[in-house]
C-alpha cells in the first residue's frame, strides 16, 4: 500500500470518504471543462447555457419531461422521428425537479446529471477500488472525467445517468448486494437501451456464481447452503430485466406492433444493430482524399485501442461481471448503424474499459501522475469547448 493511500484513505473509513479525492479530482476536471466551454461560447457569440440544455437530445428528454411521450417528426426522407426513443428515467427526474423547484424542465435535467456524474464517479471509484485498490480507483475516475468527449457528463443528456445506476450496479454485484444489484439494473434499464449491459453483467455474474458454488459443495460433500443468498440471488437477477422490459412492451402496446414495436422506432431513426457493417462502410469512405484519409485513420486507431484495452481487461482478469458489461457496452456502440458521431459519447460508459490505463497511471509517484492528469484536463476542456461549439454530439 502506498503512503497515499494509507494518509488519505483509511481501510475502514466509509466509502464516501474513502472517494473524497477521486471526487475532488473529478470536479475540478469537469469545472475546468465548464469554464473553457463558456470562455470559447463567449468568444463566438454563442451561448454555453444553450449548450449545455438546450441541443439535440436533451431537447428531446426536456420535450418528454413536459409534454409526455407522443411527439415526432416527419423527415422529407419518410423517416419519422420519435420521442418513444428515448427512455423515461431522466424525463421523469427532470419532471419531478421542476415540480419541486424553481428551475425550468432543462435546468433540472442539467442538474440531474451533473448529480449524476457525481455518482457515477463515485461508483466507478467503488468499482475500482474494490479490484485493485484505491489509488487505481482515483486514476480510474480522473480518466473517466478527461476523456475527449467528457463535456458530455456535464450536458443534459442521460450519459451520466446510465453510468452511475450501472457502475453501482456492478459495485452491487462485486459485493454479493444481489438485490440491489437488480433494482440498479432495472433502474439503469428505464435510462438506455444499452441497460441490456447491466442486466447481461447481472444474469452473468449470477449463473457463473451459482455453477461456482454447486461445484464446491460437490468436491467438499456438502450441502448446499442456505437457501436466503441463493433466493435473493435470484430475485436480484429477476429483477434486472425489469425495467427495459417494461418499458419495450409499454412502447409495442402504444405503437400497436407487438413487443418489437421498440425496433421500428428506432427504425424510423435509421438506426439498429448490423454487426458493424455500417460503421466499417464509413470509416472506409473516409479514405478518399488526405485529409479525410487522416480522420479514417484516427478512427481505426480508437477502435483498434479500445479492442487492446478490453483484451487487456480478460488477461488482467477482471470480474467476468465487469467484462461482459464492458463487452456488451462496445459492441452495442460500436456495431450500432447509424449516427455515427455518437458513437465517442455513447461508449463513455463502458468505464471498466479504462482500468488498465487506471493501473498505470497509478503507478509512478504521486507528483507525476498529477502532471499527467492536469495536462489530459487541459486538452480534455479546450477539445470539449471545440466539439460543443463545432459538430457537438448528436
Amino acid at each position: 500500500m502506498t503512503d497515499l493511500e494509507t494518509r488519505v484513505v483509511p481501510p475502514h473509513a466509509p466509502l464516501l470518504r474513502r472517494a473524497a479525492p477521486a471526487l475532488l479530482g473529478y470536479a475540478a476536471v469537469r469545472a475546468l471543462g465548464l469554464v473553457a466551454l463558456a470562455v470559447w461560447s463567449a468568444a463566438r457569440g454563442k451561448s454555453a447555457h444553450t449548450l449545455l440544455t438546450a441541443r439535440w437530445d436533451s431537447l428531446w428528454y426536456t420535450r418528454v419531461a413536459e409534454l409526455g411521450y407522443g411527439y415526432e417528426v416527419r423527415l422529407p426522407n419518410g423517416d419519422v422521428h420519435s420521442n418513444l426513443a428515448f427512455f423515461p428515467l431522466l424525463p421523469w427526474l427532470e419532471r419531478l425537479l421542476h415540480a419541486v423547484t424553481p428551475l425550468s424542465y432543462a435546468d433540472a435535467g442539467l442538474v440531474v446529471s451533473l448529480l449524476a456524474s457525481l455518482a457515477a464517479a463515485c461508483g466507478i471509484f467503488a468499482v475500482a477500488e474494490r479490484v485493485y485498490g484505491a489509488r487505481v480507483g482515483i486514476c480510474a475516475v480522473l480518466l473517466w472525467a478527461v476523456l475527449p468527449v467528457g463535456i458530455v457528463q456535464s450536458m443534459a443528456y442521460s450519459e451520466s445517468l446510465f453510468t452511475a445506476l450501472a457502475a453501482w450496479s456492478l459495485y452491487a454485484v462485486l459485493a454479493g448486494r444481489w438485490v440491489s444489484a437488480g433494482a440498479l439494473a432495472a433502474l439503469a434499464g428505464l435510462t438506455r437501451p444499452v441497460g441490456a449491459a447491466v442486466v447481461a453483467a447481472v444474469w452473468t455474474a449470477g449463473v457463473v456464481s451459482f455453477v461456482r458454488e454447486r461445484s464446491a459443495a460437490r468436491a467438499q460433500g456438502a450441502h448446499e447452503e442456505g437457501h436466503a443468498p441463493v433466493w435473493r440471488r435470484a430475485l436480484g437477477m429477476l429483477l434486472a430485466p425489469l425495467g427495459a422490459a417494461a418499458y419495450v412492451l409499454w412502447v409495442g402496446h402504444r405503437t400497436g406492433k407487438g413487443p418489437l414495436g421498440y425496433l421500428d422506432v428506432q427504425a424510423g431513426w435509421r438506426n439498429g444493430f448490423d454487426g458493424g457493417y455500417a460503421f466499417a462502410r464509413f470509416v472506409a469512405a473516409k479514405f478518399t482524399s488526405i485529409p479525410s484519409a487522416l480522420a479514417g485513420v484516427g478512427l481505426i486507431t480508437g477502435v483498434a485501442l479500445l479492442i487492446w484495452l478490453y483484451v487487456i481487461c480478460v488477461r488482467q482478469r477482471q470480474p467476468v461481471a465487469l467484462l461482459v458489461y464492458t463487452g456488451v457496452v462496445l459492441a452495442l456502440a460500436l456495431c450500432a448503424s447509424s449516427y455515427f458521431g455518437s458513437k465517442p459519447r455513447l461508449l463513455m460508459p463502458a468505464f471498466p474499459v479504462l482500468l488498465p490505463l487506471a493501473r498505470a497511471l497509478a503507478r509512478p509517484r504521486t507528483s507525476r501522475s498529477v502532471l499527467v492528469t492536469a495536462a489530459l484536463a487541459v486538452v480534455s476542456a479546450v477539445y470539449g469547448a471545440f466539439w460543443l461549439n463545432g459538430s457537438g454530439p448528436p
